[in-house]
């Protein structure tokens, strides 16, 4: 009897231990959100963008500092900078936003000047060191745009799925794209600079 009761209670912290599994294995995801400061909630002056790779995060500044901050993904998981068309790599460095419109999959789209001279140089710089293949080109299309319709968890799983681009909700790609008028500078960096 003493026994069939150490089977059954054995038996009852079995079920329990594996529905609780089982619970956790549905919890949802973390939600990233944007944040926005809570005084001067309107730009002023000049604005500019700082995209932080590592951080997976793009931030809005004006002439007060800090203004918002958006989570992003990427396309290539190594957040190394762009060296050649196809990578899937963000590049690095200084660019202004050249052009926006609708785009038919991605909600809207804001496409950076990438390359810029300096891109070209340092590619060039790179192919004649062999660090890159010598048919290789320096590609371009490199765009802040939204997410697939109704794929906006893929920035909270942080999966990076863009050819290189930068992605962010849609919500969020709709606020930005009212937000930043042409001529933009968005600045693209691997790890923020401690300040």
């Amino acid at each position: 009897m003493k026994n069939k009761l150490l089977a059954m209670n054995f038996q009852r912290m079995l079920l329990a231990g594996m529905t609780a599994v089982s619970l956790l294995g549905f919890r949802e995801t973390d939600n990233r959100t944007s944040s926005k400061r809570f005084f001067h909630r309107q730009l002023g002056g000049q604005v500019y963008v700082v995209i932080v790779k590592s951080n997976y995060e793009l931030k809005v500044y004006d002439e007060d500092g800090w203004f918002a901050t958006y989570p992003v993904v990427f396309g290539s998981k190594s957040l190394e900078d762009k060296m050649m068309e196809g990578d899937r790599k963000t590049p690095e460095g200084m660019f202004h936003i050249a052009s926006k419109r609708p785009h038919e999959k991605w909600d809207k789209m804001m496409l950076i000047d990438f390359p810029t001279k300096s891109d070209i140089d340092k590619f060039n710089e790179r192919k004649a060191k062999g660090l890159i293949p010598k048919y290789a080109k320096i590609g371009g299309g490199i765009a802040i745009h939204g997410t697939w319709p109704h794929d906006d968890m893929a920035v909270d799983l942080f999966q990076n799925w863009t050819n290189g681009c930068i992605a962010l909700k849609n919500e969020d790609v709709d606020e930005l794209y009212d937000l930043l008028p042409l001529g933009t500078t968005v600045q693209i960096v691997k790890e923020e600079k401690a300040q």
